[in-house]
């Protein structure tokens, strides 16, 4: 783990070399390719090199303590020194190795959220009114923008559906784990006879598509020209004018 970690500390060092590189800082996209990498690098590396400071520290207490010569007092202090130091390493271990985990490839982008009613008719599309304004600001608390793309709103003020996309880096780690069947027992506003109703809401939730740039090499094109046919005198028959 210790040599994976020191390549992730040198590629930290290199990023933070390049984005201060004019010709990429004026690449807009090179530039914020590289801001997110470093983002992402940034907590292994503090992590890192906190481990390796806990290490030193553990290192030197431990020379200490071989070499001995010292009074009762300032040994005790150097062992404790040590045993916090060993504690610290192992904390430390175990919060790297899930930093050091796979990320979601999807996980900087942005969000289509989509709410449906279920079971529950006029209470369930208010019960996905209020995901959808929970959504909201818990996007807007984050900083990120939110835009309603289509909305089927029912009498009462719930929604029928309604799908929205939520803008921020970061976004789609965000919501990605609230997608799935929501449910809810609750007296509804529409109830006169105080009964509990149980109400249900599926909630897709999908990283937005990223625009491809693509060249079409014109030899892998094929155009065909042929006559038209149809009205227009026999001008039409005797050109290719259709292609």
């Amino acid at each position: 783990m210790i040599e994976k970690l020191q390549e992730v500390e040198n590629r930290f060092e290199e990023v933070n070399e390049l984005v201060c590189n004019p010709d990429i800082v004026s690449d807009q996209e090179k530039y914020t390719k590289l801001m997110r990498e470093l983002k992402h690098l940034t907590p292994v590396v503090e992590k890192f090199r906190e481990y390796k400071k806990a290490k030193q520290t553990e290192e030197e207490s431990r020379a200490m303590l071989d070499e001995g010569g010292m009074d009762a007092d300032f040994a005790q202090m150097v062992k404790e020194e040590f045993e916090q130091s060993r504690e610290d390493m192992e904390r430390i271990e175990e919060e790297l190795k899930v930093l050091l985990l796979p990320r979601d490839p999807n996980d900087d982008k942005n969000v289509i959220i989509e709410i449906r009613g279920g079971a529950g008719g006029e209470e369930s599309a208010l019960f996905a009114g209020v995901l959808f304004r929970m959504y909201s600001m818990y996007a807007e608390s984050k900083g990120f923008k939110t835009e309603v793309l289509n909305a089927n709103e029912t009498g009462l003020g719930g929604y029928k559906e309604i799908s929205f996309l939520v803008e921020g880096d970061g976004a789609y780690s965000r919501f990605k784990f609230e997608s799935g069947v929501h449910r809810v027992q609750r007296v509804p506003e529409t109830e006169s006879q105080g009964r509990i109703h149980t109400s249900t809401t599926t909630v897709a939730v999908l990283p937005e598509a990223e625009d491809v740039d693509f060249e079409i090499n014109p030899k892998d094109l094929q155009i065909d020209t042929f006559r038209s046919s149809g009205a227009g005198g026999q001008h039409i028959n005797k050109t290719s004018s259709a292609i």
